[in-house]
């Protein structure tokens, strides 16, 4: 399989911010695996745009995506809970199940692949809690005995943006799940036009 040291799998949650992260570790060295789970995105017409958007600039970079399941439904029975209050205050929140469940189910697949260390693009995001992409990340590199490469990246953000839009890639406008999805977008009950 050849030196795995220099390889990273860089879990990738959609094209715009694949643009700065895989610049930044193929110009640090790594060979960039990018792998795609992301059961938190909803409605299922969001995750296939996001997907094959995230497969087309993979393409133009001359790179093979590997991707996880659509595992909707594990997704929201570990956030629902949360969000419905049954779990009480000291409960670990949405985005951090969230994140622990892609970035734990991204060591799995490093581990597969015989990869020794991951990392996340969700990093670029400044919408995003490093804190808790940190924790959630080395939560499961010491599981699965692994090297999470925890950077915050946001500084990228902007001109990733930018070059995004200008290439007519797809942009969300939300993070994914029906959760972040209503919170952007209701702004009274019932709806206002």
């Amino acid at each position: 399989m050849g030196d795995t040291s220099a390889k990273v799998l860089l879990h990738t949650c959609c094209a715009p911010c694949l643009i700065h992260p895989y610049e930044l570790l193929t110009a640090r060295g790594f060979e960039v695996i990018p792998f795609f789970y992301n059961p938190n995105i909803h409605p299922f017409r969001e995750y296939r745009q996001r997907y094959f958007a995230v497969l087309d600039y993979c393409a133009e970079l001359g790179l093979e995506l590997k991707a996880g399941p659509y595992e909707m439904e594990r997704f929201l029975h570990e956030v629902a809970p949360v969000e419905a209050g049954l779990e009480g205050p000291q409960a670990p929140g949405r985005c951090a199940r969230c994140f622990s469940m892609r970035l734990s189910r991204t060591a799995v697949e490093a581990c597969r692949l015989g990869v020794a260390s991951f990392t996340t693009t969700l990093l670029v995001s400044p919408y995003q809690d490093q804190e808790l992409l940190r924790e959630a990340g080395e939560s499961a590199a010491m599981a699965y005995g692994l090297n999470f490469i925890f950077e915050d990246m946001s500084a990228g953000f902007g001109e990733a943006s930018s070059r995004s839009r200008e290439s007519g890639m797809y942009r969300q406008s939300y993070c994914g799940c029906v959760y972040s999805e209503k919170e952007r977008y209701q702004k009274g009950d019932p709806p206002r036009r």
